[in-house]
This record gives structure tokens, sequence and C-alpha cells, in this order.
């Protein structure tokens, strides 16, 4: 891959991959074009092994998010994005595709959405649990576990084999978590990015 892609070709933003893979083709393109890649943040993912739901349950319910939920879940994929520092994201195209086809789910509590939780479409077999958000001022209450335990649980029941999700290392409470949901550690993985090659 390295040697295929021109030097002169438009510059690498960055990347993520398994932590071993992405280092080897970093240190190579700086080989071959000066480019230094950091680490922005560590990854872990997990795949599901026995669901386990959190006991006793938080208050409230989950459902599927519809067209009214809309204008909310924009907001709150954008407040995620902000805390992950992700940059470019489309949180209306992001939020649209989901809902196309079922994959976003609130915890709601009297009625009033708390917590999201998303998932991709099935691909080979494989779905992945994605954007579990609950507002600070909403945090510690059990919404998040209890709204991803439920998409993990349509996804095994609309026959996934395979049900993923991506952590941030630098987060022990999701981290930990996800563990307690019955999610088991696969691979870790970096996200690198690019600082300009020096002239």
């Amino acid at each position: 891959m390295v040697r295929a892609r021109h030097p002169a070709a438009r510059p690498l933003p960055g990347l993520r991959g398994e932590r071993s893979t992405a280092t080897a083709f970093a240190d190579a393109w700086r080989a071959r074009t000066g480019a230094a890649a950091e680490v922005d943040k560590g990854l872990r993912l997990f795949r599901l092994g026995e669901l386990a739901p959190p006991e006793p349950a938080p208050p409230g319910r989950a459902r599927t998010a519809d067209e009214g939920d809309r204008e909310l879940l924009v907001e709150w994929h954008g407040a995620f994005a902000r805390e992950l520092q992700e940059q470019g994201l489309n949180a209306g195209s992001l939020v649209d595709d989901r809902l196309s086809h079922g994959g976003l789910k609130v915890w709601e509590v009297d009625d009033t959405p708390v917590s999201m939780a998303g998932t991709t479409r099935p691909v080979a077999g494989m779905v992945r649990v994605v954007a579990v958000y609950t507002p600070p001022e909403r945090r510690g209450r059990g919404y998040a576990g209890a709204v991803t335990a439920a998409v993990s649980r349509v996804a095994l029941d609309a026959g996934a084999e395979a049900v993923l999700l991506f952590t941030d290392l630098a987060n022990p409470t999701s981290n930990a978590l996800y563990r307690r949901l019955g999610y088991l550690p696969v691979q870790d993985h970096v996200a690198l990015t690019y600082s300009p090659a020096p002239d």
C-alpha cells in the first residue's frame, strides 16, 4: 500500500487500524514521505459474548427513535462528536441514515429521552454499536448501559452473528460498562493523525 501510493498524492490526514499494522504503515510512510504521524487516541474493539443487561434496570424503557426525535438526536450526535474531538462529522446525515433502518434507540423516562445508542446496518453478519451518548446532567444513572443492552438485544434477535463496538481506551467508565454488559476485548486499535512533511 505504501509503495502504491505516490508521495505527491493528497496528504493523508490520518488513519485508524489495528495497532501494529497502523504503526507499521505510519513508519513506512514517514520513511517514504517524511510525514510524521502522532497517536490521536487508543481504541479497543469489543465483541459481545453473553449479553448481561443491567440488573436492576434503571427507571424507564427503550424505544426505537423516529423522525420526531430527529432534532434532539442531531444535537446529541454533535455533542458526542465534540466530546470525542471528531472533526467533520455530519450529524444530520448520520441520524437520517440510522433512522432509515431503525438503527437508533432512546432510553426514556416519563416520556423524556435521556440517552441514546445506535447500530449500523449488518455487514457480513456483523453489527456495530455506535453513538452511545447520555447528556452530562443525566449520567451516572445507568441509562447508557440499559440502552446499549437494548440495541445489543435487537441486533442478536435480528440474527447478527457478531455484535461489535469500539471504546476509547482513555475512558475507563465506558470500558468497564461494556465489560459488565458481556462485551469481551478483541483487539487494540489506534487512531493516528499526520503532521505536514518537512520542507
